[in-house]
């Protein structure tokens, strides 16, 4: 839980943060667009701030809640400047939320601090790993939009997507793709550099998080694959992309979370 240590300006920037995600999703309906925008923009930099504190301060710590705001914060700058491109995408309400959600909870769950023995550049290179999880779960809420506006047409209705369907199914994909190459670099970095970023009594261990891992990355091939050589499209793609999010977000948020709240233990 909160840690006795945190500090007055972590706890204001974290309040400050959450306050100007919760400001325009509650009041949804009752500001401009203009105003949303400079709303999510501070935000955002608070968010940003917070993490800076937080992992790359002097009592740096990680875990699966930094983890989680890390993946908000990114979802975040990539929906501003997708948003730039294409301002009819709706999904301002649902990102302040999870933003707002994503920094109290890393406030109240901060991690443990970063092992001794590692590198300088560990709290750098972990933010780096995570950044795929901000690719994929942006692939994610595009697929699920893309998925209510499928279901609207089949049922002759407005599909209130914003985006025509093709559009949609583009942009996941090229985030898939996105997300798998960077997802290929960090496994490739953790084989190769494991010892170096850790210490040398982290080396490579088939635990739970290299397991999913290589899970998640075997089924994004496939999906990739299929795409590519078959054709693969509709709900067959969409089911594949989701299962292949749940496999990543195993990986480090859900056996972090078991080690650190269901088991109450510092993961090795």
């Amino acid at each position: 839980m909160i840690l006795a240590s945190t500090s007055p300006i972590s706890l204001t920037l974290t309040v400050l943060a959450a306050a100007a995600y919760a400001w325009p999703a509650v009041r949804a309906n009752r500001i401009s667009p203009r105003s949303a925008r400079a709303w999510v923009a501070v935000a955002w930099l608070l968010h940003g701030a917070v993490l800076s504190w937080s992992l790359l301060g002097a009592q740096a710590h990680f875990g699966f809640a930094p983890a989680l705001s890390v993946t908000a914060w990114l979802v975040a700058a990539v929906y501003a400047v997708e948003s730039q491109i294409f301002p009819q995408l709706p999904t301002r309400w649902a990102l302040c939320t999870i933003g707002a959600a994503a920094v109290l909870i890393a406030l109240l769950f901060p991690g443990n601090p970063m092992p001794a023995t590692a590198s300088a550049w560990l709290p750098l290179h972990l933010a780096f790993g995570v950044a795929c999880y901000g690719l994929f779960g942006t692939a994610v809420v595009h697929a699920w939009f893309m998925t209510r506006a499928e279901n609207r047409i089949r049922h002759a209705e407005d599909p209130h997507s914003g985006l025509p369907l093709l559009t949609l199914e583009r942009l996941t994909y090229r985030f898939v793709g996105a997300g798998f190459v960077l997802l290929s670099a960090t496994l490739l970095v953790g084989v190769v550099f494991e010892e170096s970023l850790y210490g040398h009594a982290h080396g490579w261990r088939w635990d739970h998080k290299t397991v999913f891992s290589l899970l998640a990355w075997v089924t994004f091939a496939v999906l990739l694959i299929g795409r590519r050589a078959f054709g693969w499209r509709g709900k067959r793609a969409v089911h594949v992309l989701y299962t292949g999010s749940a496999l990543l977000l195993l990986a480090y948020v859900g056996s972090r979370f078991v080690m650190e709240i269901v088991l109450g233990r510092t993961p090795s």
